[in-house]
């Protein structure tokens, strides 16, 4: 193949791979203390609680993204454990673009953990029963988490597609 064969077939390569459509990543851990509540954080930048974790950045394994968003949250250095769940949501109001949020297991945290709270993004973390998750947490993301639990017990990982929205 001549040259210009070449880096002309790696333009329109180029060219296709920037037109695809994308999507949003994120990554968070399912922790639980010895009596089985779920530890929950809460943001400052929004009204409901969630799971210790966040945004993936540009490149990164959803894996990485949640030791490096535990340990930015909590200031637990943790290497996660299986993936529990997979989520998927449609884009919706702010949300430009789908999202998949991926949750390991973090696993059972001792009685004292050390848990250091990053003071500017966080107001708090308390443990909740998972029978109370529906009141910390919009209904999306309570189911989300309970499909984890529910992954965690069986030992199989779940797909929790939002078809509906948020």
């Amino acid at each position: 193949m001549p040259e210009s064969d070449s880096a002309a077939s790696w333009l329109a390569t180029e060219a296709w791979y920037a037109g695809l459509p994308t999507m949003f990543g994120s990554a968070a851990a399912l922790f639980t203390d010895p009596a089985g509540r779920v530890l929950l954080v809460k943001p400052n930048y929004r009204e409901h609680w969630s799971l210790p974790g966040g945004i993936l950045e540009h490149g990164e394994p959803p894996h990485a993204g949640c030791r490096r968003e535990v340990a930015e949250e909590v200031g637990l250095d943790i290497a996660p454990g299986r993936l529990l769940a997979i989520d998927w949501t449609p884009p919706e109001g702010v949300l430009p673009r789908a999202m998949v949020a991926f949750i390991f297991d973090g696993g059972v945290l001792p009685e004292h953990a050390p848990i250091r709270l990053q003071e500017d993004e966080l107001d708090g973390y308390r443990f909740v029963e998972p029978g109370e998750l529906a009141g910390y947490l919009p209904a999306f993301l309570a189911t989300r988490v309970s499909a984890a639990l529910a992954a965690r017990a069986t030992g199989a990982a779940v797909y929790v597609p939002q078809l509906d929205g948020r």
